[in-house]
């Protein structure tokens, strides 16, 4: 019997008076069974799941949610446009991996875009409105009005990256300033000269900190004309970003990107102006994502473990639903260099 019975000539939905009728079960011990609250014997039980099946009885949510104070819904909120989450492979990592953890606990994902001062309004809304039991917060900026929301309205929240002021949303992130560090001092350590930064956009915690490991790393050698933030973390910006660097001094050998995209754009600007990778220059990036990989030559870069971030994120919102007290906590999750022959 499907979901929508007939009776008087139309369509019924089936209601739990039909799953009572068909198990000889009470009404209050199926409620009990089906919200997973108070005694149920395996006898009844045995009788209600097969009533279930036999009457083909779907919960109504709604109601559920009435009862339960939770509509098992959790935002996946990402600051950025809808052309950069749709080809941006670090996102669809971890909203992937948070969107696994999420499902196993029974929630389900909803992804909020904020692309716009109007999308920031009806997010809100959304989150003010008590649509979503969580929130996870993907590439939020240097005072994003997004956090202070979150915050205001206590919800379970998790985000991507270290936040830039006071915050008591917890975090995960990777160490940005040692890996960018590292991999900048390898490249140096190839006998490069001249090196510049693609740094990504400004306002993001991460390529500050990106920003910051770059400077240690060349020390002496650091030259503030051979940074460069750009307005996303496109391949495009990579591009344009190449293009003025090499305008500014032609003499450049070396490039660390802040993200594998921007190197990516930046090793096509470079093929563009007749420079070989990585005899004329060589290029490093950050992610080891899928842009890496498939690039020629194969890209050097940081490994980011993206996937484990959001299954995180969503761990920490699911233990805060389940009144765990994670406020100004964090995880800082390892990576590795992966050498390659762009470098």
């Amino acid at each position: 019997m499907s979901n929508e019975q007939q009776g008087s000539g139309r369509a019924r939905r089936v209601t739990i008076f039909d799953v009572a009728a068909a198990s000889g079960v009470s009404r209050g011990t199926i409620s009990r069974y089906l919200n997973g609250n108070g005694y149920v014997s395996e006898t009844a039980r045995q009788a209600i799941k097969d009533a279930v099946e036999e009457v083909g009885y779907v919960p109504n949510m709604a109601a559920r949610s009435l009862a339960t104070r939770q509509t098992k819904n959790i935002a996946f909120v990402v600051h950025e446009s809808h052309n950069m989450f749709y080809n941006d492979p670090n996102l669809g990592g971890m909203l992937t991996a948070a969107n696994r953890v999420l499902s196993d606990a029974d929630f389900q994902l909803v992804i909020l875009i904020l692309d716009s001062e109007q999308t920031l309004g009806r997010i809100a809304t959304h989150l003010r409105g008590g649509y979503v039991d969580g929130a996870i917060l993907v590439s939020v900026r240097a005072e994003d009005p997004l956090l202070d929301i979150v915050q205001e309205l206590g919800i379970p929240a998790a985000m991507a990256g270290r936040p830039a002021g006071q915050s008591s949303v917890p975090w995960v992130d990777v160490d940005n300033a040692a890996a960018a560090r590292n991999i900048s001092a390898r490249l140096l350590g190839t006998g490069r000269k001249r090196i510049a930064m693609i740094e990504g956009p400004e306002a993001m915690r991460a390529a500050q900190e990106r920003l910051v490991g770059f400077t240690a790393a060349l020390g002496a050698g650091f030259d503030a004309d051979l940074v460069l933030p750009t307005p996303d973390w496109g391949h495009e910006s990579g591009f344009a970003a190449m293009q003025e660097l090499l305008c500014r001094d032609p003499s450049i050998d070396g490039v660390f990107a802040a993200c594998d995209a921007l190197a990516i754009g930046a090793m096509d600007a470079l093929r563009e102006a007749g420079k070989s990778i990585p005899d004329d220059v060589g290029v490093v990036g950050f992610d080891d994502s899928l842009w890496a990989k498939r690039s020629f030559p194969g890209l050097s870069t940081v490994q980011q473990p993206v996937e484990e971030m959001g299954a995180r994120m969503a761990s920490m919102v699911l233990r805060q639903l389940n009144g765990e007290d994670l406020r100004h906590s964090h995880e800082i999750v390892p990576t590795s260099i992966v050498w390659r022959d762009s470098a």
